[in-house]
């Protein structure tokens, strides 16, 4: 299915489905790591998929210039959303930037920007597997 307006969809829906194409591409990386025990794997996604990981990936982003013009656009809008309501072990500001690297992704991926989508999930996971000390 082709959404047409994705440029001027609300950030928390693109946060939405963000959320989940990220999640799922954690879960076939731990897959491809030949994690396989149920408990094993709800510990290792974790890790990627925290808040306060996903806000470290926006920091490195931004602080590689890694973003164009209009996926800095998108996270501004998606850091600026207000969501009503923030998880108690995260600050406010944490999981805005939680909530502006998910519309990130989920502005790539309904815009069909599948490989640039790739590019970044990449360097999310290898960020985060660098910091825990994992590879």
């Amino acid at each position: 299915m082709a959404i047409s307006n994705v440029k001027q969809m609300k950030s928390l829906a693109l946060a939405y489905m963000g959320d989940s194409v990220y999640e799922l591409h954690v879960r076939e990386h731990l897959l491809e790591k030949g994690k396989v025990q149920p408990q094993q794997l709800h510990q290792a996604a974790v890790k990627f998929v925290s808040a306060k990981a996903q806000a470290k990936v926006v920091e490195y982003w931004q602080e590689q210039s890694m973003l164009t013009e209009e996926e800095e656009g998108v996270l501004r809008r998606g850091r600026n959303a207000k969501s009503g309501s923030v998880p108690k072990n995260t600050s406010v500001q944490t999981y805005r930037y939680s909530t502006a690297f998910e519309a990130v992704l989920g502005f790539l991926y309904l815009d069909k920007q599948e490989e640039r989508l790739h590019e970044l999930i990449h360097s999310a996971i290898q960020l985060i597997e660098e910091r825990s000390g994992e590879e």
